[in-house]
C-alpha cells in the first residue's frame, strides 16, 4: 500500500475543492432513491455516508480503508441521487475520484489489475484488436459455450462462473462498421449532417441497435458521418478510474471527429453519450484541446433527444404494440433526458405505452457491477422486473446496452414473458410503415 498522507494528498487533488464538498447538507433526500443503502439500510451506503467517508480521508481525518474501498465499489455510480439532489451536489465525480485512488493505492487484487490492464489497457484501446478478440468470442458461443451449459460442465465446476456467463451479450455475426459506410446519405434531401460514434461493445455485440439507428436518421433526412478511425469514447476506462486512457482516447476521437462538418453528434448508447457531453469538462484546462472539445460536446444529442428537436420531419407509421420503457441511468440522471422518449412514443399511432413503475430505479447493470457484485445486482434486477411484469408489456425499451443485456438475462431468469428492445428498433419499424 502507499503511503496515505500521499493518498490523502493526491486525493485532494483530484476531489472538487472543499466548497464543493461541503455542498452536501446531509438532509437525506438521497436516501430513499439509493438502490444500495435500500438494500443495507446502513448509513455508509448511502450517498451522504460515502461523501462523509470521501472527505474524511480526503482530509486525512481517516485512513483508506477495505471498508471504504468496499463502499465505494458498492456504489452503483447511478446518479439517482444527484437527480433528487436539492443542492445540487456532484456525487458522481466525488465516487469515481474516489476510485482512482483506490487503484492507485493498491486496493484491487493483482488479478483484477491485470485483468483491466488486458481488457481496458489493450483490448478496448483499439478496435482491430477487440473485434479480432470478440470473433474468438463467437466461435465460443456458437459452439463450447452451449456445449458447457447444455452438458452441466460449467455449472458443476464453476457454478457462479456458469450463471456470469449467461450475463454476457452475444458478439454480432457482422459488426456494424463493417456495413455501415463513413458517409450514408438519405435517399432524399440532406436536411442535417450527424456524425454518429460506432462504440466499442455497440459495434461487436449490438451492432443490429447501431444499424436500426443510421436507418432512423436517414429515413428523417440525416447524412450520417461515421468516421473509420474513431475509438472507444473513453467512458469505460473513466468510470474504472482510468481518466489517463480515458483523455487518451477522447483526444484521438476529437481528432477524428474534427475532419468533418456535422450539425449533431447523435449517440444511441446512454454511457457513452453522458461521457462525450463530458469532453468539455475533461479539457477545460487543455489548451490545445478546449475549445475543440467545448464544441464537440454541445453538439451530443441522445438519438431521442435529437429526434424531439427535429420531430416535425418525422412521419411515423402505425404500430400496434404494447410497451413499456426503463430509463438507463446515464440517460436520465448524468443527461437528464428522461420526457423526450416518452414524447416519441405518444407520437406513434397505434403504440400503447404502459409507464413503468420506478422506471428510473437501476436495473443492476451498472457496467460490470453486476459481474463484481453479482448477488446485489440480482436483488436489484428483480425488484425492476416485478415492476416491469406489472405493466403486462409486451417489449420493454431502453437506450443503453448494458441495461438491454440486463434485463434480457432478467426476463430468463424472474420468468419475465417481455422482449427487450432498443428505442432505435421501435422507431425504425414505424418509419418503414410510414405513409408521407
Amino acid at each position: 500500500m502507499k503511503d496515505s498522507k500521499i493518498i490523502n494528498e493526491r486525493l485532494r487533488g483530484i476531489l472538487p475543492d472543499d466548497d464543493v464538498l461541503s455542498q452536501c447538507i446531509h438532509c437525506g433526500m438521497c436516501l430513499a432513491v439509493c438502490p444500495t443503502y435500500e438494500l443495507t439500510k446502513l448509513e455508509r451506503s448511502s450517498p451522504r455516508g460515502r461523501i462523509k467517508l470521501i472527505k474524511s480521508v480526503a482530509r486525512g481525518e481517516i485512513e483508506m480503508t477495505k471498508t471504504f474501498s468496499y463502499e465505494m465499489n458498492f456504489c452503483l455510480d447511478c446518479q439517482a441521487c444527484e437527480t433528487a439532489c436539492p443542492a445540487g451536489v456532484k456525487y458522481g465525480s466525488m465516487v469515481e475520484a474516489a476510485r482512482v485512488e483506490l487503484v492507485s493505492a493498491g486496493f484491487i487484487s493483482p488479478a483484477g489489475r491485470l485483468i483491466k490492464r488486458f481488457t481496458l489497457g489493450y483490448l478496448f484501446k483499439s478496435h482491430g484488436r477487440l473485434k479480432a478478440a470478440s470473433r474468438l468470442l463467437y466461435f465460443y458461443q456458437k459452439s463450447l459455450k452451449r456445449f458447457l451449459h447444455a452438458s452441466g460442465i460449467l455449472r458443476f465446476i464453476f457454478p457462479k462462473l456458469a450463471e456470469i456467463d449467461k450475463l454476457s451479450p452475444s458478439v454480432s455475426k457482422v459488426f456494424s462498421d463493417d456495413i455501415i459506410p463513413e458517409i450514408d446519405n438519405p435517399a432524399g434531401e440532406i436536411k442535417y449532417k450527424t456524425a454518429f460514434l460506432s462504440g466499442c461493445l455497440m459495434n461487436v455485440m449490438f451492432a443490429e441497435m447501431n444499424i436500426d439507428t443510421v436507418e432512423v436518421l436517414k429515413k428523417i433526412g440525416c447524412q450520417v458521418i461515421t468516421p473509420k478511425g474513431q475509438v472507444c469514447c473513453g467512458s469505460l476506462h473513466a468510470h474504472n478510474g482510468d481518466f489517463d486512457t480515458a483523455r487518451e482516447l477522447a483526444k484521438k476521437n476529437l481528432d477524428i471527429f474534427s475532419k468533418f462538418e456535422f450539425d449533431f453528434m447523435v449517440s444511441n448508447s446512454a454511457g457513452c453519450g453522458a461521457f462525450m457531453k463530458e469532453y468539455g469538462h475533461l479539457f477545460k484546462d487543455d489548451p490545445v484541446y478546449a475549445e475543440k472539445a467545448e464544441k464537440f460536446s454541445e453538439r451530443v444529442k441522445d438519438l431521442t433527444e435529437f429526434m424531439v428537436l427535429v420531430k416535425k420531419e418525422i412521419h411515423f407509421g402505425e404500430l400496434k404494440e404494447n410497451i413499456t420503457y426503463h430509463d438507463a441511468c446515464h440517460l436520465a440522471h448524468t443527461q437528464k433526458v428522461v420526457n423526450q422518449p416518452r414524447e416519441l412514443f405518444d407520437e406513434i399511432p397505434g403504440l400503447t405505452h404502459v409507464p413503468l413503475e420506478e422506471s428510473t430505479w437501476c436495473c443492476g447493470s451498472a457496467g460490470t457491477y453486476n459481474i463484481v457484485q453479482y448477488e446485489a445486482s440480482m436483488q436489484i434486477l428483480k425488484r425492476k422486473m416485478e415492476n416491469i411484469r406489472a405493466t403486462g408489456a409486451e417489449i420493454v425499451l431502453t437506450g443503453n446496452p448494458g441495461c438491454y443485456q440486463q434485463l434480457k438475462y432478467g426476463a430468463e431468469k424472474f420468468g419475465v414473458n417481455v422482449k427487450v428492445e432498443h428505442p432505435a428498433t421501435l422507431f425504425n419499424k414505424s418509419l418503414d410503415k410510414s405513409k408521407k
